[in-house]
């Protein structure tokens, strides 16, 4: 029987181990069973010295009888990988310290972007969302066929970025956003504002209908970097979901519930460590 010194946390998400699983062959695709003092199991409860069974990326059951187990974490507490709805995966620091961005495509951003999904996934997040790069694509399914080890990456591959008139007219904002499906794309993410401190519509009401509507036709969220302004305009449009959204009135929170706009607001950390790393942000697009 396998310990739980094979794990490298106390508390680990099961989804890890899914992960890990499934990127094996068919052939050595098996039974796996853990036991647990305490599962939590996702939906507000505690389960107390129980066994998870998992067949090749699936939680199959929850059984208390299961066996043989093939790893014992008695003594330590297993949930659910965790999911992350916004992040830059392949986004990194240069070699000058600065924020690089998406349009960093070296050899060394490339080792940071591994490096980057490995680390998220030893931290426990097992599925994250990632809004604003096209090379997010090769790592998403390098991860998937098993060549790399990271979470389960939804990705908008290359985002539309809101230049006034240059953002295109309405036809062609369509067939950018049909580009990103064809590309393989999983959302859609649009840049509607700029910076928190420059957050003016940089697109207008007309060019984000466009962009949600056809989002919607393909089958695929829409998420908006927006401020100010822009959180009434992506509400109006039907985009799925707003982001940041600072600088949002109260009647616009109420227009989103009424509509079913969600919000992901990323609050608190997210500004503590802007401005902690102030000097390596500053200057570069949407941070200021």
């Amino acid at each position: 029987m396998r310990s739980a010194k094979n794990f490298l946390c106390t508390i680990i998400g099961v989804c890890a181990l899914a992960q890990r699983i499934s990127s094996q062959s068919p052939a050595q695709n098996k039974r796996i069973v853990i036991a647990a003092s305490a599962a939590l199991d996702g939906k507000g409860h505690v389960l107390h010295d129980t066994r998870i069974v998992v067949e090749s990326s699936k939680i199959v059951a929850i059984d208390p009888k299961a066996g043989p187990v093939d790893y014992d974490l008695r003594g330590l507490t297993v949930l659910p990988g965790w999911i992350d709805a916004h992040v830059h995966i392949t986004w990194s620091f240069g070699p000058d310290g600065k924020n690089a961005g998406q349009g960093e495509t070296t050899q060394e951003a490339a080792y940071a972007a591994a490096s980057n999904a490995w680390l998220t996934l030893m931290a426990g997040f097992t599925t994250i969302q990632s809004v604003g790069s096209p090379t997010d694509v090769p790592l998403r399914d390098a991860i998937a066929k098993g060549m790399l080890p990271g979470p389960r990456i939804l990705t908008a591959g290359e985002p539309l970025s809101g230049r006034g008139a240059q953002t295109g007219t309405p036809d062609e904002i369509r067939a950018f956003v049909r580009k990103q499906k064809e590309a393989g794309a999983d959302l859609i993410k649009i840049y509607a504002s700029g910076g928190m401190t420059r957050g003016a519509m940089t697109m207008s009401q007309e060019q984000l209908n466009a962009a949600c509507d056809e989002a919607n036709k393909q089958g695929l969220r829409s998420l908006v970097h927006a401020y100010r302004d822009a959180v009434r305009a992506a509400t109006l449009a039907g985009c799925t979901e707003v982001e940041h959204g600072l600088g949002a009135s109260d009647d616009d929170l109420k227009l989103m519930a009424e509509r079913g706009t969600y919000i992901d607001p990323q609050a608190g950390l997210l500004l503590e460590t802007y401005l902690q790393y102030k000097d390596r942000y500053l200057a570069a697009p949407y941070y200021t």
